[in-house]
C-alpha cells in the first residue's frame, strides 16, 4: 500500500491544534451526550468527543452567527477532516462543525469491518447532529463525503438545508473508468509499473508507489504544502480505505466498487452546489452530468485545481461556498 494511499471521496482540513486552530464559542464545547464521560481536559476549547457505536468520534465546533450550521464531511473513507480546515472561514456568519469519522484522524481507531459501511457512517453523522441540537444543517461533503451527504439526505431529508458536493464520487463505476483513462496519461514507465504490479498484486512495490505519486501530483493535489500533506497522511486508517475502496484511486476492489447514487439525484429538493477542479480525478464532465440530473443545481469548476480543491483553490472554494450557503439561507438558492 502506498505511503500516500488514495484520496478517493475525500468530502477533505489543513490544520490541527498545533497549527493554531481557531477556538469555538465556549458553549460549543460544553455539550455532552448523556452518560458520556467528559472529554479529556487537554482538548482545546471547541473540541470534544462523542461516543458512537464502536468508539468515539472527535469533533470541533467553531464560528457563529445566525446562519444555519454547516457540517463538513471528509473523504477517504478512512481519512480525516484535516484538509477541510479552510472551510472554518465560513464561521464568520454560521457555526461550522468539523469532525473525523470513526476510524480516522483524532477519532478512535477501529478494525471491526461490520462498521465499515455507509449505514454506519450515516448513523454516526445523525448522532452528531442530534447531539449538537441542530434541527437543520447544511452538509458540505468532499469526495467519499459526497456519498455520505447524499445517503444522509436520502434517510433524513427533513434535517438537510442544502448540499454542497465537492469533487463528487457518486458513481463509482464511472469514477473507475475515468481514473483508468487518466492512468493512460501517465509516463510509459508508470503505466508499465501499474499493469505489472496490479497483475502481481504487489501494491507496495517501489515502482508502483512512484506511479501513484505521479498520478496524485497530476490529479489529486497540485501544489500541497509538504507539512500539511505529511500531517494529513499520518492520520489515515488504511484498513477502512482498503476495505471500502481498494489499493489506489484507480484500482477499486472494495465494497463501494458498484456504488451508484446518481439515480437519487432527481429526487433532491434542497439547494445543491457541485464544485470540481479543472484537473480533478472526479472529472469535470462527470460532475456536470450530476448537476444536470439534480433539480436546480449549480456547478463551479476551479481553474488549475486538482481533487483537493480546499488546498488547490482555497480562496475560491471558500468564497463560492459562502455565497451559496447565504443564498440557501435566504431562500434564493432553492431549485
Amino acid at each position: 500500500m502506498s505511503a500516500y494511499p488514495g484520496f478517493l471521496f475525500l468530502i477533505l482540513s489543513i490544520g490541527s491544534a498545533a497549527c493554531g486552530e481557531k477556538s469555538a464559542p465556549a458553549h460549543s464545547a460544553s455539550v455532552q451526550s448523556a452518560g458520556q464521560p467528559p472529554a479529556p481536559s487537554s482538548l482545546p476549547p471547541g473540541e470534544s468527543y462523542l461516543a458512537v457505536p464502536g468508539g468515539r468520534i472527535w469533533y470541533k465546533v467553531s464560528g457563529g452567527g445566525s446562519g444555519t450550521p454547516v457540517i463538513l464531511l471528509h473523504g477517504g473513507p478512512g481519512y480525516s477532516s484535516f484538509y477541510l480546515k479552510p472551510f472554518e472561514a465560513l464561521g464568520d456568519d454560521r457555526t461550522v462543525v468539523r469532525y473525523d469519522q470513526l476510524g480516522g484522524g483524532k477519532s478512535d481507531r477501529i478494525t471491526d469491518t461490520t462498521l465499515f459501511t455507509i449505514d454506519h457512517f450515516v448513523r454516526e453523522l445523525n448522532s452528531l447532529r442530534a447531539h449538537l441540537g441542530y434541527p437543520k444543517i447544511h452538509l458540505l461533503g468532499h469526495s467519499w463525503g459526497t456519498i455520505l451527504a447524499l445517503e444522509y439526505y436520502r434517510v433524513h431529508p427533513e434535517h438537510v438545508a442544502s448540499l454542497t458536493l465537492a469533487s463528487a464520487a457518486l458513481d463509482i463505476p464511472a469514477w473507475e473508468r475515468n481514473a483508468r483513462r487518466l492512468v493512460g496519461t501517465l509516463s510509459d514507465s508508470a503505466q508499465r509499473a501499474i499493469r505489472t504490479r496490479e497483475a502481481q498484486r504487489r501494491f507496495d512495490a517501489p515502482d508502483y508507489q512512484a506511479a501513484l505519486g505521479e498520478f496524485y501530483g497530476k490529479y489529486v493535489w497540485r501544489h500541497p504544502v509538504q507539512a500539511d500533506l505529511d500531517s494529513l497522511m499520518s492520520t489515515v486508517n488504511e484498513a477502512i480505505y482498503n476495505y471500502m475502496q481498494g489499493p489506489s484511486e484507480f484500482t477499486i476492489t472494495g465494497t463501494l466498487k458498484r456504488y451508484d447514487g446518481a439515480p437519487m439525484l432527481k429526487d433532491i429538493t434542497v439547494p445543491t452546489l457541485y464544485t470540481v477542479g479543472e484537473f480533478d480525478e472526479a472529472d469535470p464532465p462527470t460532475i456536470k452530468r450530476f448537476a444536470k440530473m439534480t433539480p436546480g443545481a449549480q456547478v463551479i469548476v476551479f481553474p488549475g485545481a486538482a481533487h483537493l480543491t480546499p488546498w488547490d483553490a482555497r480562496d475560491e472554494s471558500i468564497r463560492t461556498v459562502r455565497t451559496f450557503l447565504r443564498a440557501a439561507d435566504s431562500g434564493s438558492g432553492k431549485p
